[in-house]
């Protein structure tokens, strides 16, 4: 393992269980490349620009496009904030607000 994976909260799992099984499917396949793989592909794993180190996940599943919101801590500690589904070209201004107030909700629990 090259990465620990930890979920803050309920976020992910209230987005992954909405999921079809064969979405969850690929949603596993992509966490599990990021926890095993040393170089994860842009594919999957990508600077968001413009933020303080947030990360999406990039879930790609038919023409379905879903991202998964997650940072660095310390690290090799991935931490897998909220997903949704990608529905336009730009990522939503309220779920990238909702990422940043989780990340920083996380370090000041911390």
């Amino acid at each position: 393992m090259i990465r620990e994976l930890i979920f803050y909260e309920q976020h992910f799992f209230d987005f992954y269980e909405q999921q079809s099984e064969k979405v969850q499917e690929k949603i596993d396949y992509v966490l599990d490349l990021i926890v095993h793989i040393e170089r994860v592909p842009e594919k999957f794993l990508k600077h968001l620009e413009g933020t303080e180190g947030l990360y999406e996940i990039r879930v790609k599943f038919a023409s379905d496009i879903f991202r998964i919101f997650c940072f660095f801590d310390e690290g090799k500690i991935v931490v897998v904030l909220q997903g949704f589904q990608k529905k336009s070209e730009k990522t939503p201004k309220n779920e990238l607000l909702r990422a940043e107030l989780l990340k920083q909700k996380y370090f000041e629990e911390k």
